[in-house]
């Protein structure tokens, strides 16, 4: 078997694609892809499931149900699921394909399409190809968590790698899990007219979240689906029209059936998919390849971003660890350390949540003094034009410091309202400053956060 020897090969065309820049012109590079270029987040992610959810917005906005409160009547009346589809994909997979012609038309990179794995340090082999490399770098991300429920195996499911490109809306979607995943899914299809069932071992949806937020959305949610919460599936089995599953919870057992089944029990780290061990690369017990704070593993000249290393499963953090292990590939003797401030992130169900840093609880364990205050989105003027009674702004303040230890938004637009408070906490404002330091615009959503923030003030004393 003959050997390529390349001055970095990258594993994963995600966040790993974007480490190649003009510096690099001179490197012979491989790129080795296994499934689709672009990754996750532009195939099966954070782009597609958001154009989604845009459309699952407008028909909920549409079926308002309280719309006559504001002098207007309106209705949904239905959905063209494949017209749905078409225009996701008729704009996506375009751009996939020319991602994948341009690194193809590069005269200093290779391009392997096929399943990598290491063989030996700093050794990959693809479909009977060896590479070596002076760099690696590991950006092969994440895949859903298939729990072990008996009778899984026997059925046909859905994860999120999938449903998105499904031929035809369910009518009656059965959800296995209750975060984030689950979220936003459960509210694009019950948005645009399906029946949605979501069974969770858990007491409350999203559990991740602080207590608070928790709490509410798991409220809220009970008005627009199904929730069998606490529970145990003991079996899932086909049915006549689809999928059926047996479940026990404190009322005892049940039986559930429905068409479709998505299963979205959170996601695993692929590192234990790539033979790491035979590289000398310690990879944890989910699979994660483990990293130090300035993305190397424990194998000379190897590094690893993205989901693929347990510290986030978010798009935004794994593009700032390219930029970092980008530099530090090209610089040696100058490194930079992984970002390590809150990482901000968003659920775009509904309602939304914008949150980042400590909740109450983590905050609590601290062991030291903290304020914390909630304040409504209805004791703002823009609050009263929504007639919000469901959303709020909870942030968590050091009153020693008087800065924000965490900031936790649910309701309309709260992926940006948490915006202002993510860039305080990364720029080390004060409270006093980020609420009195700017001018805010009168009446936009936005004076939710600094009413917010002046409520803290005045609980910091």
């Amino acid at each position: 078997m003959t050997t390529e020897n390349y001055d970095l090969v990258i594993m994963g065309t995600g966040s790993g694609n974007s480490v190649i820049n003009s510096e690099m012109d001179g490197w012979r590079i491989a790129i080795v892809e296994r499934w689709t270029f672009g990754g996750t987040c532009l195939n099966r992610g954070c782009v597609p499931s958001k154009m989604l959810v845009y459309a699952a917005d407008v028909a909920e906005s549409a079926a308002h149900d309280n719309a006559p409160q504001y002098g207007v009547t309106t209705r949904f009346e239905s959905a063209d699921w494949p017209a749905i589809v078409e225009r996701v994909f008729g704009r996506i997979d375009p751009i996939v394909e020319s991602g994948r012609e341009y690194r193809y038309a590069l005269p200093n990179v290779t391009v392997y399409e096929g399943d990598g794995r290491f063989v030996a340090e700093r050794t990959i082999e693809v479909d009977g190809r060896r590479l070596t490399g002076d760099r690696i770098v590991i950006a092969t991300g994440a895949r859903s968590f298939i729990p072990a429920v008996a009778g899984i195996d026997a059925v046909p499911f859905h994860t999120s790698d999938t449903i998105l490109r499904i031929a035809q809306q369910p009518k009656h979607l059965l959800v296995l899990g209750g975060g984030f995943i689950a979220a936003e899914l459960s509210h694009v299809f019950r948005s645009l007219g399906s029946r949605v069932t979501i069974v969770h071992r858990g007491h409350h949806l999203l559990r991740a979240e602080d207590h608070e937020i928790s709490e509410r959305y798991t409220q809220l949610a009970a008005r627009r689906y199904e929730l069998v919460l606490g529970a145990r599936v003991s079996q899932v089995y086909m049915t006549a029209e689809g999928i059926g599953m047996h479940v026990e919870t404190a009322d005892g057992e049940r039986t559930l059936e429905g068409d479709t089944l998505l299963v979205a029990a959170g996601r695993l780290p692929n590192g234990d998919q790539i033979d790491a061990h035979l590289a000398g690369i310690d990879v944890g017990p989910i699979g994660a390849v483990l990293v130090d704070q300035y993305g190397r593993t424990s194998a000379p000249g190897v590094w690893a971003l993205g989901d693929v290393n347990g510290r986030h499963q978010l798009k935004h953090m794994a593009n700032g660890e390219a930029k970092t292990v980008q530099h530090n590939l090209l610089h040696p003797d100058d490194l930079r350390p992984l970002d390590v401030r809150p990482a901000p992130h968003a659920v775009f169900g509904s309602p939304q949540i914008g949150a980042v840093g400590l909740t109450e609880a983590q905050a609590t364990a601290l062991q030291r003094p903290v304020t914390v205050i909630s304040h409504p989105y209805g004791e703002a003027a823009y609050g009263w034009a929504l007639e919000d009674t469901s959303g709020f702004c909870k942030l968590i303040g050091d009153p020693a410091t008087r800065t924000l230890l965490g900031a936790h938004v649910i309701g309309y637009q709260a992926s940006l309202l948490v915006q202002p408070l993510v860039q305080g906490m990364h720029l080390g404002s004060t409270v006093d400053e980020l609420a009195l330091g700017q001018v805010w615009i009168h009446p936009a959503l936005s004076e939710v956060v600094e009413q917010a923030l002046l409520k803290l003030i005045e609980a910091f004393g």
